[in-house]
């Protein structure tokens, strides 16, 4: 894995997922080492901003955004102005990803004018930030559409294993994500994939999944690890402990060693700060910072502080680019 940057395969991984607690250290030392060999030791930063919240039709048991669950959360839309404003905030943290998020199966037209009046009006600010998007299952024209927007990355999560993805959604299919990652590859967009750890998998199926995700080979896997949300098939789902959330960041690092591997949410509650120092020096290389899309996350300034302290660089836009 070190000489030739190949990923550990499934059974390697469960067994790093099974180390005892005491080997732990040693785990993410090799995952840090990997990660500065493939990687480097730049540390990319994103905001992320939800242009639609809430009133989502799917059943994602995970999820406060669902429209088929009493949960608190009330559904609302972002105009221009306000995605230029949260652009504008995310490119003074020193982020060079900004993800446009949508609680959606997938975009209609209207989402997508909005997407591209959007990034007009970004790039009209003169902000340079890179976009990305998440907007769902994608058909081959609506593929075709974002890249020719502009559009850096796409996030389509394949959110856990495929053997357990049923237990957590019912009204779309692995398979339907998995389809939409392909077109978006074979677009030549960057493909963003992973999911949240701790939904009730088994721990042989957080090594199936992946496998599953380095067979895909993304760009970028955002590890969440689950919040449970009131209202929610999962509220009363237990949170994963620290150890094991960093057993896996340490086997997920190893299984792609040359993939940005970012901390996304959950981690405030899952690992507190002294999880999230451990986690990135045990294979993390990309953070989300501020909020997320329905809870709230470290503030810009701690994590940016964090990655001083460690002598982290954070990745220039220039070099992205």
């Amino acid at each position: 894995m070190l000489a030739e940057g190949r990923g550990l395969d499934e059974a390697d991984v469960l067994a790093c997922l099974t180390l005892d607690a005491e080997r732990l250290p040693e785990l993410l030392a090799l995952a840090h080492e990997t990660r500065q060999k493939w990687c480097g030791d730049e540390v990319e930063v994103e905001g992320i901003v939800s242009v639609k919240t809430g009133g989502c039709p799917e059943d994602c048991h995970f999820c406060s955004q669902s429209g088929l669950f009493p949960s608190p959360v009330r559904a609302a839309r972002l105009d221009i102005p306000e995605l230029v404003q949260a652009a504008r905030q995310t490119r003074a943290t020193g982020a060079t990803e900004f993800c446009i998020v949508a609680a959606v199966r997938g975009p209609d037209q209207q989402l997508l004018d909005q997407v591209r009046d959007a990034i007009v009006a970004i790039r009209a600010d003169g902000n340079d930030v890179q976009i990305a998007c998440s907007l769902g299952i994608l058909t081959q024209a609506q593929v075709d559409d974002l890249r020719d927007m502009g559009v850096h990355r796409y996030n389509h999560n394949l959110e856990t294993a495929r053997s357990h993805f049923p237990d957590v959604v019912t009204t779309h299919s692995w398979e339907e994500r998995w389809d939409t990652l392909r077109l978006v590859r074979d677009a030549g967009m960057e493909v963003c994939c992973g999911g949240i750890l701790g939904m009730g998998e088994s721990v042989e199926q957080r090594a199936e999944f992946a496998a599953q995700l380095a067979a895909l080979e993304p760009d970028e896997v955002p590890l969440n690890f689950l919040d449970p949300r009131p209202g929610t098939p999962f509220a009363d789902l237990p949170v994963m402990s620290a150890t094991d959330a960093l057993r896996a960041i340490g086997a997920f690092r190893l299984a792609l060693p040359r993939t940005i591997l970012r901390f996304a949410g959950g981690r405030e509650l899952t690992l507190g700060d002294l999880g999230t120092r451990d986690g990135l020096l045990g294979g993390v290389n990309a953070v989300i910072v501020g909020n997320y899309l329905t809870t709230l996350g470290r503030s810009a300034s701690d994590d940016l502080r964090l990655l001083d302290e460690l002598r982290m660089p954070i990745k220039a836009l220039s070099a992205a680019l």
